[in-house]
């Protein structure tokens, strides 16, 4: 028998999950009759282990320990509780606090984990139903907890699930670093390798109740409550089949805010995504019902959060786009959020205050900071590293996502940005503005910058390493007709950086670009950042540093 298959009935051996039994039986059937690609299936399924790290577990759902399954995620949950037990002052006991969306198998994932915790010795407490990340995010330290959980793959397509760990005390709730990650890994192969799922102690755990969430839903409706430009005001809600609407709904309430016109079919939790290909606000076609409803309702503007809510997406009507309506970048939307966040900083008078994006992200911030008297810190991609920031305020990347209260989510938070925007909106409409002014106050204020994005997703991921391979062994001496000037490789530490597998590319007309591969998605992506003296010279500048970055890839990829 081969190692693969040996493999395989051991895993079958110990999966609880009647589905993935039925998958794996299957499976390792037609292998052993001879079919070629089940053969393939098994060894893409047990050739490797889904590995965790910074951003926790992800992957498609499925049996095999290259899958997420109900098997990986009991060992993951075993694991993270060695860890926490190890990491826990004497005679304390840990809370670890479990939340989980619509996807698929997510509220089973959670339980498992709330029971594995909770027979590990744990305090495991699950929130009382599928509820956005933000809300697991703002209980971990509202609970006081050393951990929490959150079952999720955000904007992943459908098939995918995830697990996103967080840690309390001194790490304030953000998402873990390294050398957490490494630890944790380690608990969780030493469980694998030593255990089997039905061996593992399991226990009674609590729920929470609504305070928790109420909690979360009174100090978001305080980050912008409604301004008397609110009155009037119409506008379009996407929760792209995730779970944000039922919370953001509240504090909509709360803070008084008129409710929007909702994309009906998108409304409600649905972990088959049917009416997206990828539920994604970035991706092309996600947001065309959103459109049509904001046709229909001749809105002002229209709100979008991803699946599980912790990004935001904003559109306005453009009569260049097509169809009428323009979903803005993240960039543009971090930069107002940014410029509101360091405008009320400048204000209270806070010392050490600080505006902080990853360095993907639009240097216009930095801008804005330097506007403002404030400080100004550039972090690796992830909210794990940007809520790190020292005197943190405010802080973005451009992946549509926004931290904007600090003091309660060290995390994007797609619900809070929300609200923030509607703040701002309702805040312009007073003075006869619209949001589409607001960018053009914006730039005549800071700078007409400009930013884009080159993204290539593969079935291969190692076509991505391999690309990046030879932009290292053969970097460009131009992209089109600008000279590059400085690669910055952050595998030997830039600027003090951690080291990360990213090539920072400066122009000499003062472009960037910056080449990294996604860290949740099989994406190689290239981000273009200008800026012009004009909007018209920065869009020129940034279209011709699109073909260029293209034309670049494409190359290392032949």
């Amino acid at each position: 028998m081969s190692d693969v298959r040996a493999a395989a009935r051991a895993w079958l051996a110990q999966d609880p999950d009647p589905v993935t039994q039925a998958e794996l039986t299957d499976l390792i059937a037609r292998d052993e009759a001879g079919e070629a690609d089940a053969a393939a299936e098994l060894a893409d399924r047990f050739g490797a282990r889904l590995q965790f790290g910074t951003a926790g577990l992800r992957g498609r759902l499925g049996a095999g320990s290259n899958r997420m399954n109900r098997v990986l995620v009991s060992q993951a949950a075993a694991g993270f509780a060695a860890y926490l037990r190890e990491k826990a002052a004497p005679g304390t006991t840990p809370t670890v606090v479990i939340g989980y969306d619509g996807r698929r198998n997510s509220d089973v994932f959670a339980r498992d984990s709330a029971e594995l915790f909770a027979g590990a010795g744990l305090r495991a407490v699950l929130l009382p139903r599928l509820l956005p990340t933000p809300v697991l995010a703002f209980a971990v330290r509202h609970l006081g907890a050393a951990a929490g959980v959150m079952v999720t793959a955000s904007h992943n397509p459908p098939d995918d699930n995830g697990y996103k760990v967080y840690l309390g005390g001194a790490d304030e709730g953000s998402q873990i670093v390294a050398p957490a990650d490494a630890e944790i890994a380690a608990h969780i192969d030493r469980v694998a390798a030593a255990s089997v799922v039905a061996d593992l102690p399991r226990g009674a755990y609590e729920t929470a109740d609504e305070s928790v969430v109420q909690a979360y839903i009174a100090a978001t409706a305080t980050v912008a409550p409604a301004p008397a430009g609110s009155a009037g005001m119409t506008w379009v809600y996407t929760a792209m089949h995730g779970v944000g609407y039922e919370t953001l709904r509240a504090i909509l309430h709360l803070a008084g805010y008129p409710e929007p016109t909702v994309v009906e079919a998108q409304i409600a939790p649905d972990g088959r995504f049917p009416t997206v290909a990828f539920p994604n606000p970035e991706e092309p076609g996600a947001m065309d019902l959103a459109f049509e409803t904001a046709r229909q309702a001749d809105a002002e503007f229209v709100i979008a959060n991803d699946p599980d809510a912790d990004r935001l997406a904003v559109a306005i009507p453009d009569a260049a786009a097509d169809g009428g309506w323009r979903r803005l970048t993240g960039n543009e939307i971090g930069l107002l959020l940014g410029w509101r966040a360091a405008a009320r900083a400048a204000g209270e008078a806070r010392p050490g205050a600080s505006l902080a994006c990853s360095l993907v992200s639009s240097p216009g911030l930095q801008t804005v900071a330097e506007h403002y008297g404030l400080d100004f810190h550039s972090t690796l991609t992830g909210f794990k590293w940007i809520s790190r920031a020292p005197g943190i305020v405010y802080g973005f990347e451009e992946a549509l996502g926004y931290l904007v209260n600090p003091e309660t989510v060290r995390d994007k938070d797609g619900i809070s940005a929300a609200v923030a925007i509607l703040g701002m909106i309702a805040e312009a409409r007073e003075q006869g503005h619209t949001l589409a002014d607001l960018l053009t106050q914006f730039q005549e204020t800071f700078g007409f910058f400009q930013s884009g994005q080159v993204s290539l997703r593969v079935e291969d991921v190692s076509v991505i390493s391999r690309i990046m391979a030879v932009l290292r062994a053969a970097p460009p001496a131009a992209l089109g007709t600008v000279a590059v000037t400085r690669i910055d490789d952050l595998l030997t530490g830039v600027d003090g950086f951690p080291p990360g597998d990213v090539l920072r590319l400066w122009l000499a007309d003062g472009s960037r670009v910056i080449v990294r591969p996604s860290g949740t998605e099989p994406k190689l992506k290239a981000y273009l950042d200008v800026r012009g003296e004009t909007a018209a010279d920065a869009a020129a500048r940034l279209a011709a540093l699109d073909a260029a970055a293209r034309e670049l890839i494409a190359a290392a990829q032949s």
